[in-house]
């Protein structure tokens, strides 16, 4: 590739980067700003007066750290119960011997296609027989397994040679110990993507718990912002601030393992 073209691909990807990254620039920004100048014709970019009144305005105004202790006992919950789950998943699909491990898998991969929305009924009956509305265990349970992550890791353990098993297997190693003594730390790029992955489903999860929750208690972050803008009215700079305390913790673990998840992604999707 010479120069020229080189350029190009640069321009056109610090083009795409810009107009990913410029929302959440605009989003902090005009969290600092007042209410005059949300409201200002023709807008302007920076603040002028930057100010932390709308922050505090947020938290005096509504429950957030309640939101962030809950959507944090969610979000470790889900993405531990998860790894596990994919764990053993992806051993039994890529190195136990069964009739129909394939074709069950590929049953499996189909279901892929059934979008979760369609689940929620079903889902949402099963909590009431369980009695677990307004309770964070009924914002876990639906998050435990993905046939997605299990993809991914079955993937990177049939990327595994053949001779490491057997070789555990001569030394006396059982099913059990070859994979978590050798598989999963082998695994770990995978397992970091699978969980950061999790992690920001989970946290941005809205639908699930505007249906199964009502006490303020138990409600997560974005649910919290939607009660907030209802409750404050459309104040943009406030609800700007809400919405930051909402996404920052994401936006800053996201660039943090930004190259775990690329990482991770490509090399689960080299053999399958």
């Amino acid at each position: 590739m010479n120069k020229g073209k080189k350029a190009l691909v640069y321009l056109i990807l610090a083009l795409g980067a810009f107009i990913m990254v410029f929302p959440f620039i605009w989003m902090i920004l005009s969290s600092l700003k007042t209410a005059s100048e949300v409201n200002t014709t023709p807008p302007t970019f920076f603040p002028k007066s930057p100010t932390w009144d709308n922050y505090r305005y947020a938290l005096e105004k509504a429950p957030f750290l309640i939101y962030f202790r809950n959507s944090v006992i969610v979000t470790v919950a889900c993405v531990a119960c998860t790894q596990f789950t994919t764990i053993l998943a992806a051993f039994a699909f890529s190195r136990l011997k069964f009739p129909g491990r394939d074709l069950l898998f590929s049953l499996l991969l189909s279901m892929m296609m059934i979008p979760f929305e369609m689940l929620i009924i079903a889902n949402y009956q099963t909590m009431v027989k369980w009695d677990l509305l307004d309770t964070l265990i009924a914002l876990i349970i639906p998050f435990t397994s993905s046939i997605f992550y299990t993809y991914i890791l079955r993937n990177f353990f049939l990327s595994i040679p053949d001779s490491f098993y057997y070789s555990a297997r001569v030394d006396g190693a059982s099913n059990w110990q070859y994979l978590w003594k050798i598989m999963v730390p082998m695994a770990k790029p995978s397992l970091v993507t699978i969980g950061l992955l999790n992690a920001i489903t989970c946290w941005n999860s809205f639908l699930w718990t505007v249906l199964v929750t009502n006490d303020t208690n138990v409600r997560t972050l974005p649910f919290g912002l939607y009660a907030f803008m209802s409750s404050s009215g459309i104040r943009y700079e406030r609800l700007m601030a809400a919405a930051t305390i909402v996404v920052i913790p994401m936006i800053v673990l996201f660039i943090f393992f930004r190259k775990h998840i690329v990482t991770g992604v490509s090399r689960g999707g080299l053999k399958g």
